[in-house]
């Protein structure tokens, strides 16, 4: 074992990154079998399990080994396991970096899952791994829902500091006891370096974890994975990960800052390969592997867009800003065309007739970028402003709005009630109301989107809003200045409430440490 594998394993003991990695004995093996089996030879789970894309009667259950091995799980609505399910899951190969889902189907609605993920050595099937625990509860028709969200993982340079308690804003969220979690996107920093130690406001030195896959920009697919694995060191986000199922979505900042079809790294000397495609493969391959996220058909097997059913109360829109638009540009196109998608008319379409289809009280779109917010992307080559999100200034309707405008017109006209974005991205949080009244396109129904974030990066804005779709701003914080590091406190996550009485909506904003900055409960129509 190296120096290096040596000290990462010493650290893994001491914040608790093997807790329960030794929860149960093995059992059902002869003492000689035993006897043999040494630490390094059992399959090890330095990185814990996650659940995802959790609907009525099925979960998705991630885990990953350390060597060749197979994935068993075990089932039981009894914490004790006096009776259980046990399920042969697939191999966990070097192909897929030793990663590993299996979809848990057949549950029942309104129940507490407690769920054993081991792994089998392939080098002698009677050696298994010690299992790693986790539980989470199922959908029920007749229940409240909560569930949190927020994105922004591990930006800027503020990785794991241990001294601060770690990625504790993921503490704060697992303390609230949601059903689910969605993660709205920019799940890893790809393209920032994480250095042993950052100088934050007021001179206080920030300490990280570092890791050698997270210590320069990613570029091969072994450090993009090296990023996932490096969020997944922390104590507080593997137990967050064994206890709430997720939602995941991506943005950019899973391959690299702002990327889209014209991306260039060329003159960005922190990058040996200059192939923008071989970068979005990498990094789409990587975050495949690592998001728990349930696979879709293969008609397009990494397509992320996804409807997430949660009961008659809920529908969740996965939305995916990234992969179908268009290069980033002054934005502000007269007529639609190559350069001004940001959906793309495939899944355009999918979302309209989800919607319209949608039975639920609520219809959630979860967006990895706001609608009205700029977010700017340098100068172009006439020194016009270009543009990264939907907006670009102000209005009217351009560019990519214009494709937001059909889409809005389309739930307006349909008569689609109780629609909400939620939204992440800028790293301060806030709430929008867009309001047809005051805006310059106004061919649509009013609706709320708010945001959240940063979870663990640094802190921004709050940016100016384009009045194209009359967004009202009815509160936003953000730090006391750009980049502000974990310690400034301006890490924001959102939790909503769905009353199965009331069937009101609430959304809370809250801090790193859990207490309320902004109420907004929407009753439903």
């Amino acid at each position: 074992m190296t120096d290096f594998a040596k000290k990462r394993r010493s650290f893994l003991r001491t914040s608790g990154a093997l807790a329960g990695t030794s929860l149960f004995p093995l059992s059902g093996y002869a003492p000689a079998v035993l006897s043999a089996v040494g630490e390094n030879t059992r399959p090890i789970q330095e990185h814990g399990i996650q659940f995802a894309d959790m609907g009525l009667g099925r979960t998705m259950v991630w885990g990953r080994a350390d060597r060749p091995s197979r994935m068993h799980v075990e089932i039981s609505f009894d914490e004790q396991f006096r009776t259980s399910r046990k399920i042969v899951g697939p191999h966990a190969l070097d192909v897929s970096d030793f990663t590993a889902k299996q979809d848990l189907v057949g549950l029942p609605p309104g129940r507490d899952v407690f769920v054993k993920v081991s792994f089998a050595d392939l080098s002698n099937a009677r050696v298994m791994g010690e299992p790693v625990l986790g539980r989470f509860r199922t959908p029920a028709l007749n229940r409240d829902i909560r569930f949190v969200w927020g994105g922004d993982t591990a930006g800027q340079g503020w990785g794991i500091n241990e001294s601060f308690g770690g990625m504790k804003i993921y503490e704060a969220m697992r303390q609230v006891r949601p059903d689910f979690f969605i993660h709205s996107g920019d799940t890893i920093y790809a393209d920032g370096p994480i250095s042993e130690s950052v100088t934050a406001e007021d001179g206080r030195l920030w300490t990280n974890v570092v890791t050698p896959e997270v210590s320069k920009v990613a570029e091969t697919l072994a450090e993009f994975r090296g990023r996932y694995k490096y969020n997944m060191m922390d104590a507080n986000v593997r137990r967050f990960n064994a206890e709430v199922p997720q939602i995941w979505q991506w943005d950019d900042h899973e391959v690299t800052n702002n990327w889209n079809s014209a991306k260039s790294v060329d003159a960005d000397a922190r990058y040996t390969v200059k192939d923008v495609p071989l970068l979005i493969a990498r990094g789409t391959r990587a975050f495949l592997e690592y998001a728990p996220l349930r696979p879709h058909t293969s008609d397009e097997s990494e397509r992320v867009y996804r409807h997430i059913p949660y009961g008659p109360l809920l529908d969740v829109f996965v939305i995916d800003m990234r992969s179908y638009r268009g290069p980033n540009t002054f934005n502000r196109q007269e007529q639609e065309g190559a350069d001004t998608p940001i959906l793309g008319m495939e899944q355009m379409e999918w979302l309209k007739q989800g919607l319209k289809r949608s039975r639920a009280v609520w219809k959630v779109v979860a967006s990895d970028m706001p609608i009205g917010v700029n977010v700017g992307d340098g100068r172009d080559g006439e020194g016009r402003s270009r543009w990264e999100a939907v907006a670009n200034g102000d209005g009217p309707a351009l560019g990519r709005e214009l494709e937001i405008a059909r889409l809005l017109n389309y739930i307006s006209r349909e008569n689609i009630r109780n629609v909400v974005w939620l939204t992440a991205d800028v790293h301060y949080c806030a709430a929008h109301y867009y309001d047809p009244t005051k805006a310059q396109y106004r061919d649509f129904a009013p609706f709320w989107e708010f945001v959240a974030g940063p979870l663990n990066a640094g802190s921004f804005g709050p940016n100016t809003v384009d009045n194209t779709f009359g967004p009202q701003v009815m509160f936003a914080k953000a730090g006391p200045r750009a980049n502000a590091s974990p310690y400034a406190g301006a890490q924001f996550f959102g939790e909503v409430n769905i009353g199965s009485g009331s069937r009101s909506l609430t959304v809370s904003l809250k801090d790193i440490g859990g207490a309320t900055v902004y109420t907004k409960t929407l009753n439903a129509e």
